[in-house]
Formats: structure tokens, sequence, C-alpha cells
């Protein structure tokens, strides 16, 4: 589906994050067109809102899970707070901050040399344990150009036997998650996207889709019914947490790529997402996760840009096949 004149206009009259995904994916502009707006990421707007929030060295809060100045009380009291490094630049991937700019060369060489992760102090771009935490590592360093080969090894070899991945998994758990298994196969795509995907890698985020698929995005292989009412809701910033229509972007994404036509079985998720459109054919934004932010992106409850941006050119991809 292409938005109408008016949601295309409103889509447009917003930051340059969302602007640029708008005019490649929902209006075909030509490159030069989106580029321009994509490139003002780095100069205008939440993404140089973002960067001026940067440490000096490099990272953000002086952490790179979690901020340096953070006590228990604090996290009890607001949630887990997501101003540190890693959250950061997830940030700025999915705002479309370009690789080569020189905020995001200079961020990738200080991050390297000064952030170390809370678990055991490990370099930064080497991943740490979590399987969550390195499949977000592996998908920024192959957005911004770092070699995350020997993290994506790690994951290869942590694929559970249902397919998927569960960070919990050093702690005694024997079957996948969904969140687990969506920030996993996130980062593999995004490596495949940058040119390094192997035989290996494509099977293993191909089995990690099979997972999901066997579940129609959201329900108990058990019972058939939602694995977690929370699943069915569109939130932005997803941070670590699992929802339909950020796997069926994921979908979209990995057809894009590999020039394979959606599943079949992805039709629920999708009758889900159209139901949630609202009558002025936007998408409400369901919910944020709770914590400390630099500053919030959109209000809770209310037409949401990024989740119409996301909805729309899932449905696009979807209604192609027919």
């Amino acid at each position: 589906m292409r938005p109408t004149p008016q949601v295309a206009d409103w889509l447009l009259d917003s930051d340059p994050s969302i602007r640029w995904q708008v005019l490649r994916d929902l209006l075909d502009a030509p490159e030069p067109q989106w580029s321009i707006e994509r490139d003002r990421v780095a100069t205008e707007g939440w993404g140089a809102r973002l960067l001026s929030h940067q440490d000096p060295d490099g990272q953000w809060a002086r952490g790179a899970f979690f901020p340096a100045d953070l006590t228990r009380e604090l996290y009890e009291a607001e949630g887990q707070p997501w101003t540190a490094t890693a959250w950061s630049l997830a940030q700025l991937r999915e705002f479309g901050l370009p690789p080569d700019s020189e905020p995001a060369r200079r961020t990738v060489e200080l991050v390297g040399a000064n952030a170390r992760w809370d678990h055991d102090g490990q370099p930064y771009w080497e991943g740490e344990v979590e399987e969550c935490i390195n499949g977000r590592t592996v998908a920024d360093g192959a957005y911004f150009g770092v070699d995350v080969s020997p993290i994506v090894e790690r994951i290869l070899g942590e694929r559970m036997a249902d397919g998927g991945w569960n960070c919990e998994r050093e702690r005694g758990s024997t079957r996948s998650s969904f969140d687990s298994t969506i920030n996993v196969l996130e980062g593999l795509l995004e490596y495949e996207s940058a040119g390094h995907g192997t035989p290996a890698t494509r099977l293993a985020r191909e089995s990690g889709e099979e997972y999901l698929l066997r579940r129609g995005l959201f329900r108990r292989l058990t019972t058939g019914e939602p694995a977690d009412a929370d699943y069915l809701a569109a939130h932005y910033p997803t941070r670590w947490r699992y929802d339909v229509l950020r796997a069926l972007d994921h979908f979209r994404a990995a057809s894009r790529l590999t020039g394979t036509p959606p599943d079949d079985r992805l039709s629920d998720a999708i009758d889900l997402l159209r139901a949630r459109q609202s009558d002025d054919d936007t998408w409400p934004l369901d919910g944020t996760p709770r914590g400390r932010v630099w500053f919030s992106i959109e209000e809770t409850g209310r037409p949401s840009r990024w989740i119409t941006l996301r909805a729309a050119r899932v449905l696009r991809w979807w209604d192609e096949k027919s």
C-alpha cells in the first residue's frame, strides 16, 4: 500500500530519520533524493540531538550497557535506563545515521578504544556473553563497518535445538524466546546485508525465522494462544523487546534482501496489523519501554509516524505478492 497524500505529507513533516525512509520505502524516490534526507540525520533532529549527548570518549552516559552512575535504587524506581552506549548506537542505526559520516566513523573508533562491557570488561566490539546483547552488537557493528565476525561465530554456536536463541541459556533455559531470537535475527540480517553472510549465517537466520513462523509470530505452540499480550501491541523504540510489527519488518527486510516471497504463515500477523490501523490511515504508538531516556520521541496513545512508516511498508511488501 502507498500512503494517502494526507498521510504522506504528515510523515514527511517530521524528522529526517523518518523522512528518508518514507521517501525510499513508501514513495519510491530516487536514491539521490532520499540520501540527502538521510545525510541530515547527523546534523538535524533526533540524530543530532542524540549525538550531542555523547561523551568525549565516544560513549554515552559513560557506560556500555548501563550508565556509569546507575544505582540499584534508581533502577528499581525508574526501570532499566536507555541512555548508555549500546542503546544509543542502536538508536542511531535505526535513525539511519550514514555509516560513512564523520560522526559515525569517529564514534566507531572511540567506542572501540574506550568502551568496555559491564559483564567482565570485554572490549565493546568483541561482544559479551548474552545473546540479546551480542545480536544487537552484531547489527550495530555490521551497519557501521566493524568486523564483528567473532561475535557472529559465537552466536552460531549458541543456537538452540528449536532453532532460535535465549539469553537465559546460561541460566538453564532449554527453549528459545521470541525476544532473544528477534535480536539475533536482526543482527544476522544486518551482517548479511553488509556483504558478510555465509552459508552458516544464512542457515542460522533461516532457522530462527522458522522458529517464529511456526508460531505465527505470536502464538504458543502448545495452545495456539498469544504467548504474550504485549507482542500484539506496537512499540517504539522496541529496545530488546519483541512485538509482531518488529518481526514483520524483519521478514520484509529479509525478503527484500534475498528476493524470497512472503511466507503465507505471516497472514495472521498481517491481519492483526491491519486491524490496528486507525480510521485516518495511521497507526498509534501503544507504548515505549519504561526507563530513563535522553529525550522522548513520540507520545504513547497518539498517531505515530514511526509505527505508521513501519506498518505501511510491511503492508506494501505483503500486498505486492498478490
